[in-house]
């Protein structure tokens, strides 16, 4: 399956809404529709690239995407890069379409000088993590939130 990764763009809203609503939906959440629109709005503005945004393409269609955030860090002073979403149509899987998509963050991250990169996923997403434990290394963190009524 060849597949060409390319940046996200303002024409790409419809492609962008049904892929990240079905990335949404394997975890089981939803969002309202002003965070669809903020969030296009921040992956498509040119003039912050703290947040960002590859397609995956293969015979003109969207098969993937992979939103990203550069955020600083206290550790390191060139900041880093979380990789927060990561989502392949299911016919595509297996293809090298979500190795593609990681692979075109680093690259754009090692470009921006910001060579960290992280992200994460449910311990039930075995397929996923079959690919991230080729392409990334396990940490032994686990991830604290604040409880929602707490707020």
């Amino acid at each position: 399956m060849p597949v060409e990764i390319r940046t996200l763009d303002a024409a790409d809203e419809a492609a962008w809404r049904e892929l990240w609503t079905a990335y949404l939906t394997f975890y089981g959440t939803t969002v309202p529709e002003e965070v669809y629109k903020t969030t296009f709005a921040r992956l498509t503005d040119r003039a912050d690239e703290s947040m960002g945004c590859f397609l995956a393409i293969s015979d003109d269609e969207p098969i993937g995407l992979v939103n990203f955030i550069f955020h600083a860090h206290c550790w390191r002073p060139e900041g880093i890069c979380y990789l927060q979403d990561l989502y392949a149509v299911p016919e595509a899987r297996g293809f090298g379409v979500g190795r593609a998509l990681i692979e075109a963050v680093y690259a754009h991250a090692d470009a921006c000088g910001v060579p960290g990169v992280y992200w994460m996923t449910q311990d039930f997403n075995e397929t996923a993590r079959t690919l991230y434990d080729r392409v990334g290394s396990p940490t032994p963190f686990i991830k604290y939130e604040r409880p929602k009524d707490a707020a």
